[in-house]
């Protein structure tokens, strides 16, 4: 814009400043220049005559041209200093002497000789409006007699705001020259930036000021209407937006403009931002900050695997118990997204290698993220059921948060109200506060200050009113809808449409969502309760008019303006009606909730909800109510039914529900003698069952009301469970069961000797199970590379 809208150049020289001595001093002791009062006037000639000595006394032509050999111009708030060195260097300093010649200036300068640049005034500014008067008086008396009448005429503009903007208009006329009609964009800009560089803070009322210039008429037919036009963040280019992170490398940052450049035309520009963002600063940035000089994106190893490690946690601020903030390093939940990126940088420059060898071949490396390395599967679960636990925490005091929101609303907009009504200095007490009216010796325009003597702070009203009240308005309408905080950003008055049913002919009112992150439109039914707060913010941002002013957005993702449209979230700022921004609403559920007191189920810290939470429990709360997940999908506007169902928290009660349903349906196809109540002679049986599992080598694992299918031969059975205390028992049996094998063998038993050698196998299966159970680890002396050596046992 400052290339577009380009300042004023001061010439060279004009009639004024190249007058001689005798003419200025001549011009400047007549009218318009000659004070009332003949003290006055004698002082300012004085002031004059030594001003024009020390001028006289700099090099050059004219006296612009002397003003700046001084250096006083560029000394900014200190210039006093360079005449008084002067009138010390002749033995003439005084601190009376010294102020005529400073009065002096601005008399020169109210006639054109001297045109000091922005950057000083903005500096040195020259305070109780004498140069708005001296402008006036000898410059430009019909402009700003009609600029003042525009702040006049205007509500939103306070005494406060008037001065600044005369103010504004009397230094540019005195670094440019000429009239308030020749003031120019450019000129504007010029000024606002040195009063950027000259304070630390920006100087108030600079829209206003651009605002009243704008009505005069004064600017060319291509300039916009507000000043955020000239000031907000435009598109940048792939260039631009590499060479935000300052590469070292040339090569690299070239082949990253380069790569940008392709991928420009299929990706939004808030896309195309974080894409330059995970290359640029995220990938080479980070590798050139810990590896300097490196220029090749063949990544060692121990590199690149560094660069992982560091890409997996990342600085986090906190607020210790005292207040106090603290910097912490905590994992990095999206470190997989930003693994992707840099993946498929890799993989497309790969690719164009074969289509166009000459440009990408010499590129074309191993990538240094593996395949494995991003998915996703897991990482989605673990936010699955982290977003879950979110809204299960959440839903339960919705109505809690949407009452206390509503009753802050209603209070903050008694006690303006009653603070209205009340005269300065006078006590009220409203809502269970009891406040005093501020006494202040100006006016602000839409402010209304009071005292709380409990906290001994002032309080404005009207700020407050206006925040709860776009809270509340903000809740209701995420709530009733589900929709994105974009999507509610611009829902506008043109978005309530009416459908007529068929088969009834009645009325529907719907509400239109502009197509936003799926590029898809859609209509959702207006319930009425969200009638009565739509309603509720189309009044109350008519006013005393009867249309809802129409206002440009910007669109901070894509750095666009939107054309003006008649947006329902539009909030007085000043002298403009503004969207409210999306970072706005933030705060102020933030401010709504801290009011509330609401605790966290897990830790008791402060419940916070997003703009994205209502979306989640909209969802979950219509599917749990009966509507179908695929009704759900069109009014949430997701393209595939599993988002849907993703945003649906799964709730243990519906587990536990599923299987008591399943009990009772099997429990429906059983003999219904099996639920009855047990006799006291069927409970002692049962619990006798139990004491008959207990035998000498263990425990058995037998259902009740079961035989013993190995007739009480345990070590045979697979339901045995062996003690590991009876195994010397166990070892004794298995023992014995080889000498009685042994004898029956020569004896000649041969069938005694099969059933002995069945038990035989069964003991030595169960000292085998006590053995696995009681297992020590065991040291396995495994050989191990180290230091590139083999070892093993000791030996290389």
């Amino acid at each position: 814009m400052r290339v577009r809208f380009p300042a004023r150049v001061v010439t060279a020289g004009w009639p004024a400043t190249m007058a001689s001595r005798e003419e200025t001093l001549g011009r400047l002791t007549c009218a318009p220049f000659v004070s009332d009062s003949a003290g006055t006037q004698k002082e300012r000639i004085l002031g004059l005559t030594s001003l024009l000595d020390w001028l006289e006394d700099q090099p050059g032509d004219s006296w612009q041209d002397r003003w700046l050999a001084s250096g006083a111009d560029t000394a900014g708030r200190g210039w006093r200093a360079v005449p008084a060195a002067w009138l010390h260097g002749r033995g003439q300093y005084s601190g009376a002497r010294l102020g005529r010649l400073s009065a002096a200036l601005l008399t020169v300068i109210c006639a054109d000789a001297v045109r000091p640049s922005t950057g000083w005034f903005a500096g040195a500014v020259m305070r109780g409006g004498h140069l708005i008067v001296g402008m006036q008086a000898t410059r430009d008396t019909e402009g700003f007699a009609r600029l003042r009448e525009l702040c006049d005429r205007d509500p939103h503009v306070s005494a406060e705001a008037r001065a600044h903007v005369l103010h504004r208009a009397a230094v540019i006329i005195g670094a440019k020259g000429g009239l308030l009609r020749q003031i120019t964009v450019g000129d504007v800009l010029e000024l606002l930036d040195a009063e950027a560089s000259a304070h630390a803070k920006p100087m108030a009322h600079g829209s206003g000021f651009y605002r009243m210039l704008h009505r005069m008429g004064i600017f060319e037919a291509a300039a916009p209407q507000m000043l955020r036009e000239l000031t907000a963040s435009r598109q940048r280019t792939p260039a631009e937006l590499i060479d935000r992170y300052d590469l070292a490398c040339r090569p690299v940052r070239d082949l990253l403009v380069d790569y940008l450049k392709e991928r420009q035309p299929a990706l939004d520009y808030s896309s195309l931002r974080k894409l330059s963002a995970a290359l640029a600063g995220g990938f080479w940035k980070d590798l050139e900050r810990h590896h300097p000089g490196i220029s090749s994106l063949h990544l060692p190893t121990q590199v690149a695997e560094a660069w992982k490690q560091r890409l997996r946690s990342r600085q986090k601020t906190i607020v210790t118990g005292t207040g106090a903030k603290a910097a912490i390093t905590v994992d990095r939940i999206s470190y997989r997204q930003c693994l992707t990126p840099v993946r498929a940088f890799y993989l497309d420059l790969a690719q164009w290698a074969i289509g166009e060898p000459g440009r990408w071949a010499a590129w074309a490396v191993p990538c240094p993220v593996g395949a494995e390395e991003i998915n996703q599967r897991k990482a989605a679960r673990h936010r699955k059921s982290r977003m879950d636990a979110r809204t299960r925490e959440r839903l339960p005091v919705l109505p809690v948060l949407v009452r206390a929101i509503d009753e802050r609303r209603k209070n903050a907009e008694a006690l303006l109200q009653a603070a209205r009504q009340a005269h300065p200095g006078e006590a009220f007490t409203t809502a269970g506060h009891t406040l005093t009216r501020s006494v202040t010796t100006y006016s602000a325009s839409g402010k209304i200050w009071a005292d709380d003597p409990a906290t001994g702070k002032r309080r404005d009203l009207a700020v407050e009113e206006d925040l709860a009240f776009w809270a509340w308005a903000a809740v209701e309408v995420l709530r009733l809808t589900g929709v994105r905080v974009e999507e509610l950003l611009e829902i506008s008055h043109h978005s309530l449409v009416q459908y007529r049913l068929p088969g009834t002919g009645e009325l529907v009112p719907l509400l239109q969502i502009i197509p936003s992150k799926t590029d898809t439109e859609r209509l959702l039914v207006v319930s009425p309760e969200l009638a009565d707060v739509l309603s509720v913010i189309i009044r109350r941002i008519r006013g005393d008019t009867e249309a809802v002013p129409l206002i440009r957005a910007y669109d901070r993702r894509e750095c666009l303006w939107i054309g003006p449209a008649p947006l329902l979230f539009q909030r007085r700022f000043g002298a403009d009606n503004r969207r409210i921004c999306d970072s706005t609403i933030r705060n102020m559920l933030n401010a709504a909730l801290a009011s509330t007191g609401l605790t966290g189920h897990s830790d008791g810290s402060p419940l916070h909800y997003s703009p994205h939470d209502f979306r989640r429990i909209f969802i979950t709360d219509a599917i749990m109510s009966g509507l179908p997940p695929h009704i759900a999908q069109i009014i949430a506007g997701h393209q595939d039914l599993n988002v849907t169902m993703g945003y649906k928290a799964v709730y243990p009660d519906e587990a536990i529900q599923a299987h008591l349903a399943f009990l009772t349906r099997r429990r429906a196809l059983r003999p219904s003698e099996e639920y009855r109540v047990p006799t006291d002679e069927e409970w002692t049986e049962f619990l006798g069952h139990f004491e008959l599992r207990k035998v000498a080598t263990g425990t058995c694992g037998r259902a009740f009301g079961t035989p013993c299918m190995h007739e009480h031969s345990c070590l045979r059975c697979s339901m045995h469970w062996p003690s590991p205390a009876q195994r010397p028992r166990i070892a004794e049996i298995h023992d014995n069961l080889i000498a009685r094998i042994a004898e029956a063998e020569r004896e000649g038993w041969h069938g005694e000797a099969e059933g002995l050698k069945i038990s035989l196998a069964g003991a030595r299966d169960k000292l085998a199970q006590i053995d696995r159970r009681s297992a020590i680890p065991v040291n396995l002396g495994m050989s191990a590379f180290a230091s590139g050596v083999l070892h093993t046992g000791g030996q290389k």
